[in-house]
């Protein structure tokens, strides 16, 4: 291979690895602001839909290991090939070709992983899957042009593994530092978020109230300290997140909680709302759900956990009419007064403030939370709901709002 070919290998696999530090960068970013959000105000540009968002992967459970984000190691592989390509030496390009088959592996496990168990897709993180896979091809090219035995992808130099294995090593214990330090405030995080829910616009409660509590604690709705109505899809990966907190909280607020589920589901055979089927069978989901709202209502609040915890298998038709068979609903999948109460939850969307003029409804996401006349559209980290909830209890025992230090313990 001449001088010029190799200089053009080198150029793109700077410019691949570069690509690397840059998505690295910005998920590590994202991790820490979904996980340790400064406002109840917040949002990410790659939540598209239910399926392209970011916040699945990072409140996924390999999102971070002992605080250090799965950013972080692409960011270094991505330095190391940028590196690489502006210092070449042989042992630093065998090195590297070797760390670029083992990390297209990882990519690939990953993007199996978010695909067919998170289901949903980071649009952050398939910036990263580009470049780094880029960057394989193009470390398989140029060894193959170099050593046509492709000697470099298994022939690592060990000091140099040894050195790089060092230094990221003692970054990884910085970020680790870092997100323990990140716990530690949040105390006063939770505080800053009660202050900002205070001074959210009132917002009346739907006009028609579905009929299904996921927990009850008083016979009037708005007697509870604590009242939630949940615009929520059964398909939907962050209502699944928002139920297992409110799993968790049930027992810890007992007495104290009154929740509503109101049916929004993602797909345009019930919900005009969307233009597309983006949540294929929340419809029969949410019929199964208001038939047993409607002739068993105790029973409802098992289906919605029980629908939660199998949120995959949920989305298999036969699986759904198993549930129905369960619960004795099967005549929810066909009857038209189930149906048309579904609509009429459903309708009840309209009355908030219109966010685009395309569409005639206020609410079109999931979950749009409203928490005692106050909008939350997605999802809080669970120091803040608690926080939250503890200063709507407080100020119905004491009729004053006051911060405790107390509040929220570290998790």
């Amino acid at each position: 291979m001449n001088q010029k070919k190799i200089r053009v290998y080198r150029l793109a696999i700077f410019l691949a690895g570069a690509g690397m530090v840059i998505f690295s960068l910005l998920t590590i970013r994202h991790f820490f602001l979904a996980n340790f959000p400064e406002t109840i105000f917040r949002g990410s540009f790659c939540d598209i839909s239910a399926f392209f968002n970011c916040d699945s992967s990072a409140y996924s459970s390999i999102a971070h290991f002992k605080g250090v984000p799965l950013g972080y190691f692409g960011l270094v592989l991505g330095l190391i090939f940028c590196l690489g390509a502006a210092f070449p030496a042989s042992r630093w390009e065998r090195t590297n070709s070797f760390l670029s088959f083992w990390n297209a592996l990882g990519v690939m496990g990953l993007l199996i992983y978010s695909v067919f168990f998170l289901q949903s897709l980071c649009l952050l993180c398939t910036g990263y899957y580009v470049f780094s896979l880029l960057g394989f091809f193009l470390f398989l090219s140029y060894s193959r042009a170099l050593r046509p035995e492709v000697r470099g992808f298994f022939k690592p130099s060990v000091a140099v593994l040894l050195a790089l294995a060092i230094l990221t090593f003692s970054g990884a214990f910085g970020f680790h530092l870092f997100y323990g330090a990140k716990q530690e405030a949040q105390v006063g995080k939770a505080m800053k978020v009660v202050k900002q829910f205070y001074e959210l616009p009132l917002t009346k409660y739907p006009s028609f109230l579905s009929p299904a509590w996921v927990v009850r604690s008083t016979d009037r709705f708005e007697y509870a300290p604590i009242q939630i109505v949940i615009y929520g899809d059964f398909l939907c990966p962050d209502c699944q997140f928002l139920a297992h907190q409110l799993e968790k909280m049930r027992s810890d607020f007992a007495g104290k909680l009154n929740v509503i589920f109101q049916f929004f589901p993602l797909e345009n055979r019930c919900n005009q709302v969307v233009d597309k089927n983006l949540h294929p069978g929340s419809c029969d989901l949410s019929y199964i759900g208001a038939y047993v709202a409607i002739h068993d209502p105790k029973k409802f609040e098992e289906l919605h956990d029980e629908i939660f915890a199998n949120q995959r298998a949920a989305r298999s038709p036969q699986w759904r009419l198993d549930l129905a068979r369960k619960y004795e609903a099967e005549a929810a999948l066909s009857d038209p007064e189930i149906q048309a109460l579904v609509r009429q939850i459903i309708e009840t969307g309209k009355e908030y403030e219109r966010t685009s003029e395309r569409y005639p409804y206020g609410i079109r996401s999931t979950p749009t939370v409203i928490i005692n006349n106050r909008m939350i559209i997605g999802t809080l980290p669970d120091y803040q709901l608690r926080a939250i909830f503890q200063a709507l209890i407080e100020e119905r025992e004491t009729g004053s709002r006051r911060f405790l230090e107390n509040w929220v313990p570290l998790r």
